[in-house]
């Protein structure tokens, strides 16, 4: 499945990509505000994610390209029936120009209109005030936080927490992407969640 923005391309990672990902994700500063990115990140350790993914052993993910450069991932893994958790990262060079918001709006899009879940779930570190205001954009709601580990750091690190309830997601998050298969075949909009 790709997904289409106004300026951003989401479509599912490839061998070819690890080289690209291991050096955005593997600086230090973009892989400690994940919770699963280790640093150093090698391309063997990249290269290792994308055929998890391929395999269904990490949820589901998309490159996030722009123009023709992976800028980033963005994804989501169930966590039970009712929800799943969503979760991105974007390189350094591109913070700061608003695509980590375009793109989880696709996610989000995506996510309430294929699957049947009754909410998503976010976080980030406490110190990440860069994702604070995008999940804040996206309508999530705080719930609390707790302590996660940083696999970056080695360390249990204060997280914010955070809730979109599909109800919530379908007053935020109406048009601004098209949708397709690779067969060519529209799907619909965001607008459209069900």
């Amino acid at each position: 499945m790709i997904l289409k923005t106004d300026r951003l391309l989401l479509r599912s990672p490839i061998q070819a990509d690890a080289s690209r990902i291991a050096s955005l994700a593997g600086d230090f500063e973009v892989a400690s505000m994940t919770g699963t990115i280790p640093h150093p990140y090698s391309e063997e350790m990249a290269a290792s994610w994308i055929g998890g993914l391929h395999k269904g052993e990490e949820g589901v993910a998309f490159a996030i390209d722009l123009g023709s450069e992976l800028i980033g991932c963005i994804g989501y893994r169930a966590l039970a029936r009712d929800h799943a958790e969503m979760g991105y990262w974007i390189g350094r060079p591109y913070w700061g120009k608003g695509y980590a918001t375009e793109a989880a709006r696709a996610m989000i899009g995506l996510i309430f209109a294929h699957e049947d879940y009754a909410y998503v779930i976010a976080s980030h570190f406490a110190d990440n005030p860069a994702s604070a205001r995008v999940i804040s954009k996206l309508g999530f709601e705080a719930t609390g936080e707790i302590r996660r580990r940083c696999a970056a750091r080695g360390l249990r690190t204060r997280c914010l927490t955070y809730r979109l309830e599909r109800d919530r997601a379908m007053a935020f998050h109406g048009g601004g992407v098209r949708q397709s298969l690779p067969a060519g075949e529209e799907l619909g909009s965001p607008g459209d969640l069900r």
